[in-house]
């Protein structure tokens, strides 16, 4: 009985220690782009060209293109084949991931309700309440998560 207590301790701590890990550690197998677990669209199946229209709207699997590893849809086929000619110039900083949060030197996710463009480039936040905190000193933030962005996926 002792023994089937130990391994169960032994099983619990491990499982424990992994969950606990500081999000820099942890993000060593984090994908460049961030996609929900149940599918592979980036940006939450958002277009990423709408954003920089100030409208963002839902892709179309009709639409859609692979970069990096993951599903980007679109809303439009000119919107779709905008996205062709440079991709880059559409994806969002830091893989979509919360701008804040790599700011901070963590990863989360980022989400199409709560973002921003400045010079040409769109971030993603967390949530509105953290959307806000990045809106106190988005120059700063970018600066800061610049600096870490390299080593959160490394």
């Amino acid at each position: 009985m002792k023994r089937l207590f130990l391994i169960l301790a032994l099983f619990a701590s491990s499982i424990l220690g992994a969950a606990c890990s500081s999000p820099i550690a942890s993000a060593a197998s984090a994908d460049p782009i961030y996609t929900a677990w149940r599918d592979n669209d980036a940006v939450g199946g958002y277009d990423v060209v709408s954003f920089y229209s100030g409208k963002p709207l839902e892709g179309n699997d009709r639409f859609q293109a692979e970069h990096e590893g993951a599903t980007w849809l679109f809303s439009s086929r000119a919107n779709l084949d905008l996205f062709n000619t440079n991709p880059d110039a559409f994806v969002p900083q830091y893989g979509g991931y919360c701008a804040w949060a790599a700011a901070k030197g963590k990863l989360a996710k980022g989400s199409p309700k709560n973002w921003h463009v400045r010079d040409g480039k769109l971030y993603l936040n967390y949530n509105k309440r953290i959307q806000q905190q990045w809106d106190q000193d988005i120059p700063g933030f970018i600066e800061q998560a610049d600096a870490n962005w390299p080593e959160l996926l490394d």
